[in-house]
């Protein structure tokens, strides 16, 4: 049986009712006139909720699978902010993550890679009142939670330590980040899903030290398929609103190479053509592209591509960037990434950079 024919029967029954209830209330109306039925008010509410029942029904089975969307739009979400303790910062200083690259060389093969990528496709921000990652902040008196993934021998075993109300992200990857100031952790879930109090299912998981500059094991994937760490690579508000990103960014490509370079740990494709990005290779915008005429908002983060750049970190959309959801974030971001394109990027050569191909320490 084709998965139309199941369908098709699974509707067919109460369609049929319904048809049957509205020939019904023709014959009463016919037969009685709607004066009559005026005078029995709960005649009419019964053959009103029965008519409306089916379609409203109907209505709400469709709208079901874009019920979190619907409420995340309707509802106001803010991001916590990220107060990290002395001692503790969103990884040391010296790390690729927060290295400055608008002096290294150009790529040899950056137009390649952007023509691979599409250089007539506008950035595109993957981040706002119903798109981007949501992310908790972890208590100090936070539990230790039990992940289970599946036996994924490139998931850390643990502890976590993720709240039972962590936000997911809305989408086919689910991701859970959690932020743990007290021990200067941070806990990424990809895939997952809250099973009961203090448990959590995976796909893969991911632990990193925000004090340290250690990779994860060369092969390995975290909950980002170059795996690298997520929430350290997003825009996030809060920076914004502040003025100034300290970070590269994080974005996707629709199609990559079946490759990884430092500081990536974990390639996604098996495309072998040369000509097409690897993971973990790091674009920026180029010094000649005017931000001026830009919004605030969108001035701080194209800064930042600038001094920064982005990480190509997953498989996806051309061009995008990813943030925090937050619906604090300005609609004007949206049309001015419109006007930003593919060709406005170039790829960076970080291996002057690199100390240790097991670290994402760069070199003084």
């Amino acid at each position: 049986m084709t998965p139309m024919i199941r369908k098709l029967l699974t509707v067919a029954p109460p369609l049929a009712l319904w048809i049957a209830l509205a020939a019904l209330t023709y014959l009463v109306l016919r037969e009685l006139g709607f004066g009559r039925i005026r005078k029995h008010p709960l005649v009419m509410l019964i053959l009103a909720f029965s008519l409306l029942a089916l379609p409203l029904s109907g209505i709400y089975l469709l709208l079901l699978p874009y019920q979190a969307g619907i409420v995340a739009r309707l509802s106001r979400y803010q991001s916590p902010p990220v107060i990290l303790p002395q001692g503790c910062s969103v990884f040391p200083a010296d790390s690729i993550w927060n290295a400055r690259v608008q002096d290294l060389p150009v790529d040899p093969k950056s137009a390649e890679y952007v023509e691979s990528m599409g250089p007539d496709l506008p950035l595109h921000p993957d981040f706002g009142a119903i798109g981007g990652i949501p992310f908790a902040v972890a208590q100090p008196n936070q539990s230790v939670s039990d992940v289970s993934f599946g036996g994924n021998e490139e998931s850390d075993a643990g502890p976590y330590r993720i709240p039972d109300n962590a936000p997911l992200e809305l989408g086919l990857d689910s991701h859970v980040l959690v932020i743990d100031p007290s021990r200067c952790m941070l806990y990424e879930l990809y895939a997952a899903k809250h099973t009961g109090p203090l448990h959590w299912e995976a796909g893969s998981a991911a632990i990193f030290d925000l004090r340290s500059n250690r990779l994860r094991p060369a092969g390995w994937t975290s909950a980002d398929a170059a795996g690298l760490p997520m929430l350290p690579l997003l825009a996030r508000f809060d920076e914004v609103a502040q003025g100034e990103i300290r970070h590269a960014l994080r974005f996707s490509a629709r199609h990559t190479q079946q490759a990884y370079v430092w500081p990536a740990r974990h390639q996604a494709s098996r495309v072998a053509d040369l000509n097409m990005p690897p993971m973990g290779k790091r674009f920026r915008l180029k010094a000649s592209v005017d931000i001026a005429a830009y919004s605030q908002q969108t001035q701080v983060i194209l800064r930042a591509l600038k001094e920064y750049g982005m990480i190509l970190a997953d498989n996806g959309s051309p061009w995008y960037i990813t943030g925090t959801q937050d619906t604090r974030w300005s609609r004007d971001v949206v049309k001015d990434f419109r006007r930003v394109h593919g060709s406005d990027f170039e790829a960076v050569d970080v291996s002057s950079l690199m100390a240790n191909p097991d670290s994402a320490q760069v070199r003084k």
